[in-house]
């Protein structure tokens, strides 16, 4: 196993089995054939063809598409059995930055090959042996990589709180770091993949953070998503990363990317260098 076979493993995918999805005009997404298909039943809401699927063009308002495909949705899930909505909405735009287009839940993000986003915060302790990053384990009955290693602070993007903000709410919830030390994390750069699922595409953004805490502090978990916290030193996490797969599958982007911002991944030792610096910025 290497660093390279992550990136890979992060952007397997058959854009043949897809067609494009828009809004006014704007590609947002990808839809997967045999679920386009099952659009056409709802002819108020999508407008389906075989070059694409489009929501009807009535729906005006960013309100109105969002509860156009909340419904859509429940039928689909009902009848279907695609993805239970989960009551956690994202933001939808045809560019991060652009105004919003509509909100979707997060449990049909994949469904429409949509880009999401997410905050993935590096606990970072300088002691006098060298570099350790705090470790979170994530809880057995995670529905998502149960039990397997994580950042110390990672969640997705919801529609209604900026980056930074999301990043405090993270970290208070998912390590109990204070909010003044949280907003200390420096933004580094962003990690990005598409990752074909069970049911559509995950063409995933994950905005990076490098958090120092001070050598006293230990994160505790405080809403059930992680069993709890390793302080270990940065070469093992790279040898995890490097030669198994104790990591969620994305985690070990961000790490890999960790690695190299800090130079211990080094383009005179590493043979793939080049790849990983590219494949960890993956477009769709």
């Amino acid at each position: 196993m290497a660093f390279l076979d992550h990136v890979r493993t992060c952007n397997r995918h058959d854009l043949s089995k897809f067609r494009p999805f828009s809004v006014e005009g704007k590609w947002i997404g990808w839809v997967r054939h045999d679920v386009a298909q099952r659009l056409a039943a709802f002819p108020e809401a999508f407008r389906v063809s075989i070059e694409g699927v489009s929501l009807h063009p009535a729906l005006a308002t960013p309100e109105a598409r969002s509860a156009a495909i909340d419904e859509v949705a429940r039928e689909l899930a009902g009848h279907w059995g695609t993805p239970q909505l989960r009551g956690e909405r994202y933001r939808v735009a045809a560019r991060f930055g652009d105004p919003a287009l509509m909100s979707i839940d997060r449990g049909v993000v994949s469904l429409f090959g949509i880009r999401a986003y997410g905050v993935h915060a590096n606990g970072l302790v300088r002691r006098p042996d060298g570099m350790h990053l705090w470790i979170g384990r994530r809880a057995k009955d995670k529905s998502v990589a149960p039990d397997k290693l994580d950042n110390m602070v990672a969640g997705g993007q919801p529609s209604d709180l900026s980056l930074a903000d999301n990043l405090v709410k993270e970290a208070a919830e998912e390590a109990d770091i204070p909010a003044a030390l949280a907003a200390t994390a420096r933004p580094v750069g962003a990690v990005s993949y598409c990752l074909e699922d069970e049911w559509g595409l995950k063409p995933d953004v994950m905005f990076c953070y490098d958090l120092e805490v001070p050598e006293g502090f230990t994160p505790r978990n405080t809403d059930g998503e992680l069993q709890g916290f390793t302080l270990m030193p940065v070469a093992e996490v790279a040898r995890l990363v490097r030669d198994t797969d104790a990591f969620k599958f994305n985690v070990n982007l961000v790490i890999t990317d960790f690695l190299i911002r800090h130079g211990l991944i080094s383009p005179d030792v590493e043979p793939d260098y080049v790849d990983l610096v590219g494949g960890l910025r993956k477009g769709w």
